[in-house]
């Protein structure tokens, strides 16, 4: 059979089995970008897509917007929240829903719901804001439920007996008595905006309680200072993610500072009372009832003194005080500005507590308050758990919820939900509390009256596992600033327009800051 030739490929010849023209050529990759673009396009258009079906699927039947803001949310919303806005959620119904980023969150309304919430905890844990872990971290003992969480609040119940608010009280009251010479006799002779300065005070106080003199003064001042970068962070929402000069960021900064001193105020106070001295603050005391556990002595039940025989790194310690300093700081701070606006704008309380203040002191108003006399201010103490209740510094206390929460017979609140509890409904029922806008200390000294026969109603401190583990000292800290106040002090309170409007942070302030002018009491003659 006779061969056949192939002639070779020419040079010039095609390598593909087509040609393309000169334009042809140019048109490929022009076809091929818009090919991308539309890929982008319906990729972009099904995320979207998705976002909605997936927010509606969660939100079911409850109240809140039909549809969500493409990524975002109501993040715009929640940049400068308001009460009337929260208000508004809160007439939605006993549940409302909305997303925020890529958080679901519902808002839980009646007081049922609410301590179901706090009481559920194989459901829910509580998170306190999205941020709340990135800026107090996650190991803090706040964040911890079951078992753990239970041991460590045996070991720091200690820290609120009366034995140890008997330490704590000197040292409030000497801080009290400075702050409010300097206010009598600062020379501008109009009011000025004190809810900043009354932080100061507050934030000097606790310093001083938790870590007394381990601390050095440009520690407080550092901490002080730091510390509202924390505050700004911890509101119910902020950008999510810890960018250079976003609040989160700064917060975190922030918390590595304080942490390093408190760590290092753990470590004098544990060799302070190695050493066997007396406890002069929270610290010393936790550390002296970890000795005495240990050894086997002490007033300490058995199962508290098991809590505090295990040795607590000076990480730990530091951690919760940090955790302390945010309820106190922040929740106080608001407990008592607002307390001070309200007896401004009701002299008759203010005449009421001032009545009590002298008796309890037998008009000697310079003389150190003792511990017992706390005990005698009945009125004072009204005045302060109305004053709580009328104002509650924490309005919501944020969940994240473990797994599907059959929390109503008709929804079941889906895993990874922010699950926020509020407490203001609670507190302003007026079927509990009658008139539950106005300020009445006497609704709290009826015998068999509404308000102190439902309890449950009164949701200031939370409820559940993670109730405030220090409300007697806040008590205590309220009703010994303001008595000692209001013999000391006359206060004149100037009204501007935005008096009586609430700036929402991590907790409630006046938005115009509390414009006030101190005035020295004649002391009374014996």
């Amino acid at each position: 059979m006779a061969s056949q030739h192939v002639p070779a490929p020419s040079s010039t010849a095609s390598a593909f089995p087509f040609s393309l023209s000169g334009t042809e050529a140019f048109a490929f990759p022009e076809l091929t970008t818009r090919t991308l673009l539309g890929s982008i396009l319906t990729v972009v258009a099904s995320i979207l897509i998705f976002e909605q079906i997936n927010y509606r699927n969660k939100k079911q039947h409850l109240p809140g917007p039909t549809w969500t803001i493409p990524i975002i949310g109501k993040f715009l919303n929640s940049l400068h929240p308001t009460m009337e806005v929260y208000k508004a959620q809160f007439a939605q119904g006993e549940l409302s829903a909305f997303s925020v980023f890529h958080l679901f969150l519902v808002m839980a309304v009646s007081n049922r719901v609410a301590r179901k919430i706090f009481n559920s905890p194989d459901y829910a844990e509580p998170c306190l804001v999205a941020s709340a872990k990135q800026v107090l971290l996650p190991e803090n003992w706040v964040f911890l439920h079951g078992k753990v969480h239970a041991e460590y609040r045996r070991a720091l119940n200690v820290l609120f007996t009366r034995k140890a608010l008997s330490i704590y009280l000197p040292i409030q009251e000497k801080i009290y008595r400075r702050y409010f010479n300097e206010w009598m006799n600062d020379p501008d002779t109009e009011p000025k905006p004190y809810m900043m300065v009354m932080r100061d005070l507050n934030m000097e106080t606790s310093l001083r309680v938790f870590c007394g003199e381990h601390m050095s003064e440009e520690e407080q001042f550092a901490i002080s200072d730091k510390y509202w970068l924390i505050t700004c962070a911890l509101q119910l929402v902020n950008f999510p993610l810890a960018l250079p000069g976003t609040k989160v960021y700064n917060a975190i900064k922030a918390r590595k500072i304080a942490m390093t001193i408190l760590e290092d105020v753990s470590a004098k106070s544990k060799r302070s009372m190695a050493e066997g001295n007396e406890p002069t603050c929270l610290i010393d005391a936790w550390m002296k009832e970890m000795i005495d556990a240990k050894a086997g002595k002490g007033e300490s039940s058995a199962e508290e003194r098991r809590a505090l025989s295990r040795e607590f790194s000076d990480h730990e310690i530091a951690m919760v005080v940090l955790s302390f300093l945010f309820a106190s700081q922040d929740a106080m701070t608001s407990a008592l500005v607002n307390t001070f606006e309200l007896l401004a704008d009701h002299p008759e309380i203010l005449a009421k507590v001032r009545e009590e203040q002298y008796y309890v002191r037998h008009n000697d108003v310079d003389a150190p308050l003792s511990f017992n006399q706390m005990d005698e201010m009945v009125y004072t103490r009204a005045m302060v758990k109305e004053a709580l209740r009328l104002i509650p510094p924490v309005i919501f206390v944020p969940y994240l919820t473990l797994k599907p929460f059959p929390i109503l017979p008709d929804y079941t609140v889906p895993k990874g939900t922010m699950l926020i509890p509020s407490l203001w409904p609670s507190c302003h029922d007026e079927t509990i509390y009658p008139e539950p806008d106005s300020f009445v200390p006497e609704r709290w000294l009826e015998k068999g009256g509404s308000a102190e026969a439902n309890p449950k109603n009164y949701m200031v401190w939370g409820a559940g596992a993670h109730k405030c583990i220090g409300f007697e000292y806040a008590y205590m800290h309220l009703a010994a600033c303001v008595g000692t106040a209001s013999v000391t002090m006359d206060w004149h309170h100037k009204i501007t327009p935005d008096t009586g409007k609430f700036q929402v942070i991590a907790t409630l302030f006046p938005k115009d800051g509390l414009h006030l002018k101190f005035t020295p009491r004649p002391k009374p003659s014996f």
